[in-house]
């Protein structure tokens, strides 16, 4: 959890070989309008790291991440996840009101 109130969380999961991460999922979701929503995620899935910024209306803008190593994008995305969560959630309920 992410608010004293629960109503933001990250959802992480992550695959090693040895050392080395091979794969990841780390998900900002809020609880808007009595729903979990997904909001922003950052994962490998394509073979390489990426930013998904999910809107309100479904579409998602993808972000490629500069970084070839998995181990540097999990770190990039936890921090700035922990760090940036209370302004994706103000940008998305801005966006979902104007829906």
């Amino acid at each position: 959890m992410l608010s004293p109130d629960q109503k933001d969380r990250l959802r992480v999961i992550a695959s090693k070989e040895k050392s080395e991460i091979v794969r990841f999922v780390v998900q900002y979701e809020a609880y808007i309008n009595d729903s979990w929503r997904n909001i922003v995620r950052y994962d490998t899935s394509h073979g390489f790291a990426h930013k998904d910024i999910i809107h309100p209306n479904g579409t998602v803008n993808k972000q490629p991440l500069p970084f070839t190593d998995f181990n540097i994008a999990f770190t990039f995305a936890m921090q700035d996840l922990k760090v940036s969560w209370k302004w994706y959630r103000i940008a998305y309920e801005k966006e979902f009101k104007n829906d």
